[in-house]
């Protein structure tokens, strides 16, 4: 069985993480969301709301080989305990690649059995990161087509708060 995990901040879930997830749910038997819980961050939404995020998309979209978590300290340690063979990132630009060739290496070099998978972002959805969704959303921006139609008015409603 192909597992992958599928990790990152998604603070909040945007439509190009949506992407990458549809593309390897496509590919891999499971695939889990994973959200990492970085102590070293300050995350808009917590660990508990990002999850809750991430359900209504899995639910709202089928998605029925997909399963959310989170997960604190080394992702290695994480694919180890869910039984994840693989890695999967998205890609916006070559600046993405840069940091993703160096994490992976780390990765490999902690357990060289990992192996990363990358989605190239589709081009409408290159200039897209969870920060601006927030940034645009705070300032009373419109965030309708950024982020999945099930979180959309949960989003708007608790960015706008945030001022």
């Amino acid at each position: 069985m192909k597992i992958g995990v599928y990790p990152g901040s998604f603070d909040p879930f945007t439509i190009g993480h949506l992407d990458v997830l549809k593309n390897a749910a496509g590919l891999f038997d499971v695939v889990y969301v994973a959200v990492l819980n970085n102590s070293a961050k300050s995350p808009v939404f917590s660990v508990e709301e990002r999850e809750e995020m991430i359900d209504r998309v899995i639910e709202s979209e089928g998605l029925k080989n997909v399963r959310s978590g989170s997960f604190s300290g080394l992702l290695v340690d994480y694919t180890k305990q869910i039984g994840a063979q693989y890695i999967i990132r998205g890609l916006r630009a070559i600046t993405d690649f840069e940091y993703e060739f160096q994490i992976n290496a780390v990765n490999r070099h902690l357990n060289p059995d990992i192996r990363t998978v990358y989605f190239m972002a589709n081009p409408e959805h290159s200039f897209l990161s969870s920060s601006s969704v927030r940034e645009i959303g705070e300032m009373g921006g419109s965030i309708e087509g950024l982020v999945p139609l099930c979180n959309y008015h949960y989003l708007r409603e608790r960015l706008a708060r945030q001022k």
